[in-house]
């Protein structure tokens, strides 16, 4: 089976996660991909393969006769969907040699040039996209795809050398759950890669730290007729709060390593009210301001009105830079190449110039760092993500396959 038999194959298994449901993984297809990743790996000749009850499959490439002390690699995807789309019946189509004009996706759906102008980056490449009605799922089922064939074209290439090579895909990335049951220990690598970054060729090892913050409101209600001296609005309450933090500090005003405030969801009522924020911050000291910020404006309010504002702040992830950083540091001392530079290296020899940019969001390799395996980002190749205009250059997935190859070849050297 090739790359793109393999892929189009997943892509078909609905994976939707949902953060609703508070079990893991959070949606009962998600186990069935699994199962069938895990049958699919015994068939194939993998060693170690487990599957546990929470939906995170591992399985070992087993290193090539006298590689055996090469550092143990490890490579990463998610088996999830995201929840903004449809990932229920996909139809892909295969656009062969994109000529660079308008793709209709349907009859009442095409995806224009002028609205996603980086499709002609890829005209006279072959095109997986989606029938205008789900998303495609490249994201991440392309870095499944890419994995195991990197490691089938390993098994049949033996003249190419490499160490004992580990494996694994988890559930519930996309609800920001991916790393929290995955089992460094088991899984037992010097260091790993997730195969989940876009655009051929992006590498990423810096992204955002990251927090929420539910803010509560009270009021008093009294009848409007009578209410001078004695309402307390939680509704405006909620208003005054959100007018205090800067406009120019939204996701919408912002790039690049800018951080902002997301309101993401409200509700209210003179009685009670609650806004839902995210706060994100690539510097860590910026970060930690911006979350106290929040708790100074609602003690400002506080102090007109006692009581009526409570905050509850919770950090979800921190910039994995930190940690690579101390890992290339530690692989400096014991005379074994930098795992940025190693990465980079192999985008360079699958013929793609390495694009180094930070994560405007999280990955699961930030929560993984922080857990003891540093593991920063590689492309997989999927545009348009987490919606129906989401498409593949079956271009950009082979190149992504080779990088996994050649990091396992070059460290070998």
């Amino acid at each position: 089976m090739d790359l793109v038999e393999r892929f189009l194959r997943y892509v078909k298994v609905e994976t939707t996660s949902d953060e609703t449901t508070e079990v893991t993984p959070s949606t009962p297809t998600q186990m069935v991909f699994a199962k069938q990743l895990r049958d699919e790996l015994v068939e194939l000749g993998f060693a170690d393969v487990v599957l546990d009850e929470l939906g995170y499959l591992y399985a070992t490439l087993p290193a090539t006769p006298s590689m055996e002390n090469v550092p143990v690699l490890g490579f990463i995807a998610h088996m999830d969907t995201a929840p903004d789309a449809s990932g229920k019946n996909v139809n892909p189509r295969i656009i062969k040699n994109y000529d660079g004009k308008d793709i209709p996706l349907n009859a009442d759906t095409v995806m224009q040039t002028s609205y996603f102008p980086e499709l002609l980056n890829h005209v006279g490449e072959d095109l997986i996209v989606t029938d205008g009605t789900t998303l495609l799922g490249a994201d991440d089922k392309a870095g499944i795809a890419e994995i195991i064939s990197a490691m089938m074209y390993l098994k049949e290439h033996p003249e190419i050398k490499h160490g004992k090579v580990r494996i694994a895909f988890n559930p519930d990335e996309e609800i920001g759950m991916g790393a929290h049951h995955f089992n460094v220990e088991l899984f037992g690598c010097d260091w790993a890669y997730t195969m989940d970054g876009g655009e051929v060729g992006e590498l990423e090892f810096e992204n955002f730290n990251a927090a929420s913050a539910k803010i509560s409101f009270k009021g008093t209600n009294v009848h409007p007729g009578t209410a001078k001296g004695k309402m307390v609005n939680a509704a405006l309450l909620a208003m005054e709060f959100a007018e205090q933090l800067p406009e120019e500090e939204r996701p919408e005003h912002t790039e690049g390593y800018e951080g902002f405030y997301h309101l993401i969801g409200m509700s209210g009522s003179v009685e009670q009210a609650q806004l839902s924020y995210i706060i994100r911050d690539h510097n860590r000291e910026l970060f930690e301001a911006r979350k106290q910020n929040i708790l100074a404006i609602a003690e400002n309010i506080n102090s007109q009105y006692p009581g009526a504002c409570e905050v509850v702040l919770k950090d979800q992830y921190y910039n994995m830079l930190e940690k690579v950083q101390e890992a290339d540091e530690e692989n400096k001392k014991k005379n074994l190449p930098s795992i940025i530079e190693l990465a980079k290296q192999a985008i360079l020899e699958a013929g793609v110039a390495p694009k180094v940019q930070p994560i405007r969001g999280g990955t699961d390799g930030a929560q993984l760092s922080f857990k003891g395996l540093p593991c920063p980002n590689i492309f997989a190749g999927g545009m348009n993500m987490h919606g129906r205009f989401e498409y593949v250059p079956i271009q950009s997935m082979e190149k992504a396959m080779m990088v996994v190859v050649n990091i396992c070849k070059n460290i070998a050297k």
